[in-house]
C-alpha cells in the first residue's frame, strides 16, 4: 500500500545521515582508506537519493513526476560517474579525469537542468525555457574568464593540456549555470516550492565544492579523500530529504504566475556577470598579449549565447507587441473590435472620402437579463449575439462593440447593400428562434442610422447622430430601426440644451413657485396648498412642470430640484400660518428622492429652517413610486409619519392601484386622478369609481381629495359623492403664495 506524500519512511534518509557522519569522522581523522571511504560514502548516497526521487516520483501527481523522474535519472548517472571514477582510480592511481567519467557526469548535468526546466514554477512555453537555459549558460560563461584570474592565474602547476582535465575544471560553471536556472525559475511570483529551497542548498554546496576542488586541482594539491569530498555525498542528501516535502496546492498544471512580468533584477540577472568578464579578459592577457585558449574559446561562446538570448527577446518583444495590440484593439469576450479601433477605421473611411454611414444598436432588456440570471449567463448571450450579428455584417460592413450591450457597425465604401437593409437584417437574425421565447433571455434591439454628410465635422457628429436615431427607435417602441433626419437632430439638440440650461436652474434662481389651493368642499375654505414649480426660462419663458420635470427625473437633476421645492414651499407655508394656523402645504416628490437616506434630513431641515411644524407639510407620492417601494423605503415613510410630516397618494386610480400597498403604506390622504373628475356627469362609470375611492378611503381612514375640479356639475357630483375636499381650476389657479384662494374670494383658513 503506497504511503501518503510527505510521509515517506524516514529509515533511509537516517541511513544516509549516518553514512555521512561515518564518512566525516573518517576523513577528519585522516584514517587509512579515506579516498574508498569518500567514494563509497558518495555512492552509497548517491543511490538512495536515485531512490528516493524514483518512489516520490510515483506518489505524486502527474505534472510533477517528469521533474522528480529526471532528478532519479540525474542520481543515478551521479552515482554511476563516482562508480567509474571509483574504480578507474582503484585501477591507475591517479584522478581519473577520462572521457567516459566526463559523459557520465555531463549527462548528470544536462538531466539535472532539464528537472529544473521542468519543475512547477518553470516557465510553460519553449521559448520561455530556452531563455531561462540561456541565462544560466550565460552567467556560467562569464564567471569562467573571472573563475580564471581568481583560481589559475600564474599557476604554473596547472596540467591543462588534457582535454579531459580541462573539461572536469569547468564543472564549477556547469554547478552556476544550474543554479541561475534554479533562481530563475523559483522566481517571486509565488511562494518558493520547499523543494526549490532544498534543492538550491544543494547546488550552492556543490558550486562551493566544486570550486575548492578545482583550485586544489590546479595546484596540484588534491588528494582523494580530502575533507571537501564530504560536500558532494552531503548535496546528495539534500535531494533525497526534498522528496519529503508535500507538492505545491497549484500543481495541477494550470497556474500562470510563473509567466507574469519579472523583477528588474531577473531580468538584469545573465547581464551582471558579462561586464566582470570583460575586466577578467583583460586582466587573463598573457605578457606575449595573447589571451589564454580557455578564455577565448569562452567569450566566443558568451558572445554568441548573448546574441541569440537577444534574439529571443527580440521575438518576445514583436509577440507582445501583437498581443498587446489584439488586447487594445478586440473585445476579449466576443472577439469583435472594439470602440477604439472602430473610431480609428471611421476616421480613416472619412478621411479618405468614401461614403460612410453608422448603424448603432442598442440591446433592449439586457439589464434585466444580467439582473435576473446573473453577469455569466448574460456574458454567454452577448457572446452568441455578437456572434449572430458578425455573421450578419459579413463583408458589408465592420461591426464592433463599443461596450456593454452596445454595438456598431460601419458600412463605407461601395457596399451592395443599404444601411436600412443591413438594419433589417440585423433585427431578424436577433430575434429569438423557435425554442427561444420561452428561456426569457433574449433582448431585442434598437437600431440608429446615420449617414455621413455636410452637416458632420468629425466622426463624431456621425456617432452623435446615429446615437440619437438609436434613442428615437427606443422611444419609437424597440426592435426597431430610425435614421437621423434633420428634425430629429434639432429635437436631441434643443433637449440638449435644455438639460443644460436645467443644471444652472436652481443655481441662478430661475425655479419659482405656484400654489393651487386645496378646499373643503362643504364650507369653501382653503384647507391646504399644493406646491407647483414653475421655471422661469430665460429665452423660452415660463415653463410648465411637465416640460422640464421629466427631464429632470431622467437625468438625476430631480433630487437638487425636489430639495429645493421642498425648502421654498415650508418658507412660504410658513408666512400664512400667521392666518391659518391649520393650513398644510403639500409637495410632490420623485421616486428617486423616496429611494434617498437622506429624505428625512433634507424634509426635517426645511421644517425646522422655516419654523414650521412638521404636521403643517404633506408630501404627495405617486403610486408607481410607492409599489415599487423596498422594505427601507417603507420604513422610512413610516419614520416620516412619526415626525408629525402626512403623506398623499397623488393620482389614484391611474397607477398600479392595489388594496395590499394600502395596508402596507402609512398614508393620510388619497387624491383622486383628474381623468375620473373630468368625466363625471357624463360618464356612470366614473361616478362608480369616484364613489368607490371615496368609500375604501373611509374604511381606511384617509381624507379623499377630488382632483381637476373645473367645472359647478363636477363640484356639484364630488360634494353628493361625499368627497371632502376638491382641488382644480373651480377653486383656483395656482397662483404666488399671497394670493393663495383669493381669485374666487375663497378663504385661507
Amino acid at each position: 500500500m503506497k504511503q501518503a506524500v510527505g510521509k515517506i519512511n524516514p529509515a533511509g534518509a537516517i541511513l544516509a545521515a549516518g553514512v555521512i557522519l561515518v564518512e566525516a569522522c573518517w576523513l577528519v581523522a585522516a584514517l587509512p582508506g579515506a579516498a574508498l571511504v569518500s567514494d563509497v560514502g558518495a555512492l552509497l548516497v548517491a543511490g538512495w537519493a536515485t531512490v528516493a526521487c524514483a518512489g516520490v516520483a510515483r506518489r505524486h501527481p502527474a505534472p510533477l513526476r517528469r521533474f522528480w523522474v529526471l532528478l532519479a535519472v540525474t542520481m543515478a548517472l551521479a552515482a554511476l560517474g563516482r562508480a567509474i571514477w571509483t574504480v578507474q582510480r582503484l585501477v591507475g592511481g591517479d584522478l581519473p579525469h577520462t572521457p567516459v567519467v566526463g559523459v557520465v557526469f555531463t549527462a548528470g548535468i544536462l538531466t539535472g537542468t532539464a528537472a529544473l526546466l521542468s519543475s512547477p514554477s518553470a516557465p510553460r512555453t519553449a521559448v520561455g525555457r530556452a531563455r531561462t537555459l540561456l541565462d544560466g549558460v550565460i552567467v556560467a560563461l562569464a564567471l569562467v574568464p573571472i573563475a580564471w584570474v581568481l583560481v589559475f592565474r600564474g599557476v604554473a602547476a596547472a596540467e591543462l593540456a588534457d582535454p579531459a582535465r580541462t573539461l572536469g575544471l569547468l564543472y564549477p560553471m556547469f554547478d552556476l549555470m544550474q543554479l541561475t536556472i534554479l533562481v530563475a525559475v523559483a522566481g517571486p511570483a509565488r511562494p518558493m516550492w520547499r523543494p526549490m529551497s532544498l534543492l538550491a542548498a544543494s547546488l550552492t554546496l556543490r558550486v562551493v565544492a566544486d570550486v575548492v576542488y578545482v583550485s586544489l586541482v590546479a595546484r596540484a594539491d588534491y588528494v582523494a579523500g580530502h575533507p571537501i569530498d564530504l560536500c558532494w555525498p552531503v548535496s546528495y542528501l539534500l535531494i533525497g530529504l526534498a522528496t519529503r516535502k508535500p507538492p505545491p496546492p497549484d500543481c495541477d498544471g494550470t497556474d500562470d504566475t510563473a509567466e507574469s512580468p519579472p523583477p528588474w533584477w531577473r531580468v538584469a540577472l545573465p547581464y551582471l556577470p558579462v561586464g566582470g568578464a570583460i575586466v577578467a579578459v583583460v586582466l587573463a592577457r598573457q605578457p606575449t598579449g595573447q589571451t589564454p585558449q580557455l578564455i577565448f574559446v569562452t567569450m566566443m561562446a558568451l558572445l554568441g549565447a548573448l546574441a541569440v538570448r537577444q534574439g529571443l527577446a527580440a521575438n518576445e518583444n514583436l509577440r507582445l507587441v501583437v498581443r498587446l495590440r489584439r488586447l487594445a484593439y478586440g473585445d476579449q469576450l466576443t472577439g469583435l473590435p472594439n470602440r477604439l479601433l472602430f473610431n480609428r477605421r471611421l476616421r480613416l473611411a472619412l478621411r479618405d472620402g468614401r461614403p460612410a454611414a453608422v448603424l448603432l444598436l442598442d440591446l433592449d432588456g439586457f439589464k434585466q437579463v444580467n439582473d435576473r440570471f446573473g453577469h455569466a449567463t448574460g456574458d454567454t448571450l452577448l457572446t452568441g449575439l455578437a456572434a449572430r450579428m458578425r455573421a450578419v455584417v459579413a463583408d458589408d460592413g465592420i461591426i464592433a462593440r463599443l461596450g456593454g450591450d452596445e454595438f456598431a457597425v460601419l458600412v463605407d465604401g461601395d457596399r451592395p447593400v443599404s444601411p436600412e437593409r443591413l438594419a433589417e437584417r440585423l433585427l431578424d437574425a436577433l430575434r429569438p428562434s423557435d425554442g427561444e421565447d420561452d428561456v426569457g433571455v433574449h433582448p431585442s434591439a434598437s437600431i440608429g442610422i446615420a449617414e455621413f454628410g455636410p452637416q458632420h465635422a468629425t466622426h463624431t457628429d456621425l456617432l452623435r447622430d446615429a446615437d440619437i436615431a438609436m434613442y428615437a427607435a427606443k422611444a419609437a417602441g424597440k426592435s426597431a430601426y430610425r435614421t437621423c433626419t434633420p428634425a430629429l437632430r434639432e429635437s436631441a439638440v434643443s433637449r440638449a440644451e435644455l438639460i443644460a440650461d436645467l443644471r444652472r436652474a436652481a443655481d441662478e434662481d430661475q425655479l419659482c413657485l405656484e400654489f393651487q389651493p386645496i378646499v373643503d368642499l362643504a364650507t369653501g375654505a382653503v384647507r391646504s396648498a399644493e406646491a407647483l414649480v414653475r421655471w422661469r426660462h430665460p429665452r423660452l419663458g415660463m415653463l410648465p412642470p411637465a416640460r422640464f420635470l421629466p427631464l429632470a427625473e431622467e437625468t438625476g437633476l430631480i433630487l437638487p430640484i425636489d430639495r429645493w421645492v421642498i425648502h421654498e414651499a415650508c418658507r412660504a407655508a410658513a408666512t400664512w400660518r400667521d392666518r391659518a394656523p391649520d393650513a398644510t402645504v403639500a409637495v410632490n416628490i420623485a421616486a428617486a428622492h423616496l429611494r434617498r437616506p437622506d429624505l428625512i434630513a433634507t424634509v426635517t431641515a426645511a421644517t425646522s429652517a422655516a419654523g414650521l411644524a412638521p404636521r403643517a407639510l404633506t408630501l404627495e407620492l405617486t403610486e408607481s413610486a410607492l409599489i415599487e417601494g423596498t422594505e427601507a423605503v417603507l420604513e422610512r415613510l413610516h419614520q416620516l409619519r412619526e415626525l408629525g410630516i402626512k403623506i398623499a397618494i397623488d393620482d389614484f386610480g391611474t397607477g398600479y392601484s392595489s388594496l395590499s400597498y394600502l395596508h402596507r403604506i402609512p398614508a393620510t390622504e388619497l387624491k383622486i386622478d383628474r381623468s375620473f373628475v373630468t368625466r363625471l356627469g357624463s360618464d356612470d362609470r366614473a361616478y362608480a369609481t369616484v364613489e368607490m375611492v371615496t368609500r375604501l378611503a373611509g374604511a381606511f381612514d384617509l381624507t379623499v381629495v377630488a382632483e381637476g375640479v373645473e367645472t359647478e356639475r363636477q363640484h356639484e357630483a364630488v360634494a353628493a359623492i361625499g368627497c371632502p375636499r376638491g382641488q382644480g381650476y373651480l377653486y383656483g389657479r395656482p397662483d404666488v403664495p399671497a394670493m393663495v384662494g383669493q381669485n374666487r374670494g375663497l378663504t385661507l383658513t
